[in-house]
């Protein structure tokens, strides 16, 4: 049996900024577009997400008036979720670490 050879190992811990990227919220945001109506969308994020008439159109409004709105944030997999049922209703989103 051959003596065993340690090599030295480099172990790096994350920087500030690299350790708190994942503590990040990931955003999901709804998008413009010419499709669908205004009441619509209201409805969807109500359906979803359970925001009140006021909220929904306040948010509607901001994806009317603004070209997008943020309608929800959590963890990637939630976000992702939540992407999926809002394609799967016919609206444009999409989710970024925020």
């Amino acid at each position: 049996m051959s003596p065993t050879i340690e090599a030295p190992v480099e172990v790096r811990l994350p920087a500030g900024d690299e350790q708190r990227h994942d503590d990040r919220p990931w955003v999901v945001i709804v998008w413009n577009d010419p499709i669908n109506l205004m009441s619509y969308v209201t409805f969807v994020l109500r359906k979803l997400f359970g925001y009140s008439e006021a909220e929904a159109t306040k948010l509607m409004l901001q994806v009317h008036n603004e070209g997008k709105a943020v309608v929800s944030s959590g963890e990637r997999e939630k976000a992702e979720f939540d992407v999926a049922r809002l394609h799967a209703h016919g609206l444009w989103a999409t989710l970024r670490q925020d």
